[in-house]
């Protein structure tokens, strides 16, 4: 068998970008057949696993962002269950060494933090950059400051993408094209950060 062509540390920086501005846009527009859609396109590009499980990670992603999605009253405790799970797939797969429940919980609180900075002025944008950082960081055994400038684009993606919503979610403002600018140079960051770097 011959090895993967896609993977976590082997991603197509443009696809990722490309879905995950497709998941957002839908997740915001409470759009759950193109989320599942774009969620099944973005763990297939991201993580390269069976089609079997990237269908049943795609699934549990769906599922833990409808249970985050109410707000103010949303379920946390389900999200990061679901997300233990995804996590759980990507971890029997070999090519990152990792906790799923610390994953989850990390996942899931970079979640909380864009949630509160869209909220509350006193959550910064620093505070949103230092939660994606430690995901990254543990997820891919990378180095802080490595995956920094994944994160930081990362942040403005989210921030073009609240923008977004503040304005309707038109799905023609070009709003939407600079965030998907945005998480495909995330995406390109994180693969120079974490592209070379041996699975533990």
């Amino acid at each position: 068998m011959g090895a993967r062509t896609h993977g976590p540390r082997s991603f197509d920086a443009v696809e990722v970008g490309h879905r995950e501005t497709e998941a957002w846009a839908a997740y915001y527009r409470h759009e759950w057949v193109d989320f599942l859609r774009a969620s099944v396109g973005m763990v297939a590009a991201g993580f390269g696993m069976r089609r079997r499980d990237t269908l049943r990670g795609a699934w549990l992603v769906l599922r833990a962002n409808q249970a985050w999605a109410p707000y103010p009253e949303n379920d946390p405790v389900r999200s990061r269950e679901l997300m233990r799970r995804f996590y759980s797939l990507v971890a029997r797969e070999g090519s990152l060494a990792l906790d799923p429940a610390r994953a989850a919980a990390l996942e899931v609180e970079w979640w909380r933090v864009h949630r509160e900075h869209q909220h509350d002025g006193d959550v910064t944008t620093d505070d949103l950059v230092g939660a994606l950082v430690d995901l990254y960081a543990y997820v891919y055994t990378a180095g802080p400051e490595d995956v920094r400038p994944a994160a930081a684009w990362r942040v403005e993606a989210m921030d073009l993408s609240d923008r977004w919503v503040r304005n309707g979610c038109d799905r023609y403002d070009p709003l939407l094209a600079a965030e998907r600018r945005a998480l495909v140079a995330s995406y390109a960051a994180l693969l120079d950060a974490v592209g070379s770097r041996p699975s533990v």
